[in-house]
C-alpha cells in the first residue's frame, strides 16, 4: 500500500477502506509518512469530503494514536461536555458543578483559547492557585469525593490529532467537517466517559457561522458516538452574540460564581439547565428532562452547587477566599465605560467583534506562547433585544493597555451595539436538539 495512492483515490472523490485510513493514521504517527503527504490527503478531504463509515473510521484511528483513559474506577456514569468553542462561553465552569451536585459524575478534560475563543483551562487559571495537572490517584479521589474535575489534556492522548491540526493551521485545511469532527470526537472518546453532549456554537462568535452547517456537524459528530458505542447527543447554541455578559478570563469567573449562587444571565442559566438536563437523563440519574431540570434548578436555589464548585477550586489547589470574596480578584487598571449616542433597542451585537476586542485588550491570546491578562475583557450591559435610553451604559472595557491601544477597540465595540427604533426580540440560546 503507497500513500500516493491514497491521495489519488481520495482526490478523485472514491471512498477509502477501513484498512487504508488506519494505514495513513499509524504511518503518519510513527513518522513513516510525511506531513506534505499527510498535508495533501487532508486537502483532498477538504474538497472532496468523507463518508459516515470513513469519518467514524477516521476518529477510531486517531483516538487509539495513543493512550486512552480508563474510567471505570470512577463512581456512576460517566459523562463529559464538550463546547465548539465561542465568546463569553464560560458554561463549563458552571454546568459540571451542577450535574455534580445532582449525582453524575463528570471527568473533564478541556483546552485553552486561542483567537477570539476563551479557553475553559484559562478561567479556571485565573483563580490564583488552581493547578489543571492532575493525574492519577489524586484525580480519581477528586472526581469520586467531589463529582467533578476540570483538568488539561494529557500529551499522550490522541497524536494524531495534534500533529493533523498543527498541519490543518497552516495549510488551509481547518475548515473541513470531516476533519473537524474526528478532530473532536477522537479527543471525547478518548477521554473516556460514559456519556456526551456537544455543544455545537452557531453565529459571528462560532466556528459554524449558520444553523445549516452546524447541524450536519453535530449530526455527523452523534453518529460517530453511536458507530462506537458512545451515548452522544447534542444541541445546537446561539452564538450571534457573546454568552452571559462577561467576556475575559477572571470577569467570567465573577459571572460564573454569580451563576452558582442564583444571579446569572438568563441566556447562560438557560443553556445550562438545558445541556445539563440531557446529560443528567444520559447519566441515568433521572427518567426525563423536566425532573432532571427540576433537580439543576434546585442545587442551584440551595446552593449545593456552588459548593461543589467551591470543593473543585480548593482540590484543584485555588484559594478559595477569591471564590467567597470575588472582589478580591486583581482589577484591570483602565476600567472605560462605553455610553449609548441613541436611544431605542438593541438589534445586533456581533459576537466576533467583542471577542477579538476582548483578546486585543490582552483577554485572549493570538498564538499559544502569548501571555494572557486575566483582568482584562470586556463586560457587557445589553445585549439584543434590550431596551437602551440615550446615555446609558452599554459595556464596560477592562484593560492594562495603554490608550493608543484601547481607545480605538473602544470605538469598535461601541459601533458593534446596533441599534433601532422597532422592538426586538431576546434571541434564543437553545436553537435545536440532536439525538
Amino acid at each position: 500500500m503507497r500513500m500516493v495512492d491514497l491521495i489519488i483515490k481520495k482526490r478523485e472523490g472514491q471512498e477509502l477502506t477501513d484498512e487504508e485510513i488506519r494505514f495513513w493514521i499509524s504511518g503518519y504517527v510513527k513518522g513513516e509518512i510525511p506531513d506534505y503527504q499527510s498535508s495533501a490527503m487532508q486537502m483532498a478531504i477538504v474538497f472532496q469530503g468523507m463518508n459516515n463509515r470513513e469519518i467514524a473510521t477516521l476518529t477510531d484511528a486517531m483516538l487509539h494514536s495513543g493512550e486512552t483513559l480508563d474510567l471505570s474506577m470512577l463512581k456512576g456514569v460517566k459523562v463529559d461536555k464538550h463546547s465548539t468553542g465561542g465568546v463569553g462561553d464560560k458554561t463549563s465552569l458552571v454546568l459540571g458543578p451542577m450535574v455534580a451536585a445532582c449525582g453524575a459524575t463528570l471527568a473533564k478534560m478541556s483546552g485553552r483559547g486561542l483567537g477570539h475563543t476563551g479557553g475553559t483551562l484559562d478561567k479556571l487559571e485565573s483563580i490564583p492557585g488552581v493547578t489543571i495537572a492532575i493525574s492519577g490517584d489524586r484525580f480519581v479521589n477528586q472526581v469520586n469525593e467531589i463529582g467533578c474535575a476540570i483538568v488539561g489534556q494529557t500529551g499522550s492522548l490522541v497524536p494524531a490529532d495534534k500533529k493533523m491540526y498543527a498541519l490543518r493551521d497552516v495549510t488551509g485545511t481547518v475548515e473541513s467537517i470531516p476533519l473537524i469532527a474526528a478532530s473532536v470526537m477522537s479527543k471525547k472518546l478518548a477521554s473516556g466517559s460514559d456519556a456526551i453532549l456537544l455543544d455545537v456554537t452557531v453565529g459571528e462568535g462560532a466556528f459554524m457561522k449558520n444553523v445549516e452547517q452546524a447541524r450536519k456537524l453535530a449530526h455527523i459528530m452523534v453518529d460517530i458516538g453511536k458507530r462506537l458505542n458512545r451515548n452522544t447527543k447534542a444541541v445546537l447554541s446561539n452564538m450571534s452574540e457573546p454568552l452571559g455578559k462577561a467576556v475575559g478570563n477572571s470577569l467570567e469567573v465573577k459571572e460564573a460564581i454569580d451563576a452558582l449562587q442564583g444571579h446569572g444571565p438568563e441566556d447562560l442559566m438557560e443553556l445550562c439547565y438545558s445541556a445539563g438536563a440531557i446529560m443528567l437523563e444520559q447519566a441515568n440519574c433521572y427518567k426525563t428532562i423536566k425532573e432532571a431540570r427540576a433537580a439543576l434548578e434546585e442545587v442551584i436555589r440551595n446552593g449545593q452547587a456552588f459548593d461543589r464548585f467551591v470543593k473543585m477550586v480548593k482540590a484543584q489547589g485555588g484559594d478559595i477566599e477569591y471564590i467567597l470574596h470575588p472582589e478580591k480578584f486583581e482589577m484591570a487598571k483602565v476600567i472605560l465605560p462605553i455610553y449609548a449616542d441613541e436611544a431605542g433597542y438593541v438589534k445586533e451585537l456581533n459576537a466576533l467583534t467583542i471577542g477579538v476586542s476582548s483578546m486585543k485588550l490582552g483577554g485572549g491570546r493570538e498564538t499559544l506562547d502569548d501571555v494572557i491578562d486575566m483582568s482584562a475583557g470586556i463586560v457587557l450591559n445589553k445585549k439584543v433585544g434590550d431596551q437602551v435610553a440615550k446615555g446609558e451604559l452599554l459595556a464596560t472595557l477592562y484593560t492594562n493597555k495603554p490608550a493608543s491601544v484601547y481607545e480605538p477597540i473602544a470605538e469598535e465595540v461601541k459601533n458593534t451595539f446596533v441599534i433601532c427604533q422597532e422592538k426586538v426580540e431576546h434571541q434564543p440560546v437553545i436553537l435545536e436538539v440532536i439525538e
